[in-house]
């Protein structure tokens, strides 16, 4: 991805805020994934032949991690130690999704469509992010 698709996605060509605008999008989406896990394991489980158990406990995660996203984002300097341990956080549950896709779970059709959409999307913040931390760093140098 050039550098200028990287600045038009963010909105701006300052590496700063495009990292920390890459974070905050990753814990509203996350946050908001957290929430209806949470609130309507029930009907979404169902939905997504999924056991309603699994998602209360992947809302319960994706509120903390969503928080602590957030928290990162509105530092002014997020470290690039956090970043970095977002990005691979984001790879691993991109992973993880694909694999219990394959080798575990069994959802219906809408699930298993959930799961690799769900999937790209975190996948897809953790290339965003970590673009923009190299950003950061190269306008620094």
């Amino acid at each position: 991805m050039s550098a200028i698709q990287l600045a038009a996605l963010a909105r701006t060509v300052e590496p700063q805020s495009m990292l920390r605008r890459f974070l905050a999008l990753d814990a509203v989406v996350t946050g908001t994934n957290a929430l209806a896990y949470l609130a309507f394991s029930g009907p979404l489980g169902r939905f997504l032949g999924v056991d309603a158990t699994l998602l209360l406990a992947l809302g319960a995660f994706l509120a903390l991690y969503s928080a602590g996203v957030g928290l990162l984002a509105a530092r002014r300097r997020p470290p690039a130690l956090g970043v970095r341990a977002v990005v691979e956080a984001n790879l691993a549950w991109s992973a993880v999704s694909l694999a219990a896709l394959a080798l575990w779970l069994t959802p219906s059709t809408p699930g298993a469509v959930w799961t690799v959409l769900q999937a790209l999307v975190v996948a897809g913040f953790a290339v965003l992010q970590h673009l923009a931390l190299r950003a950061r760093q190269s306008s620094e140098a």
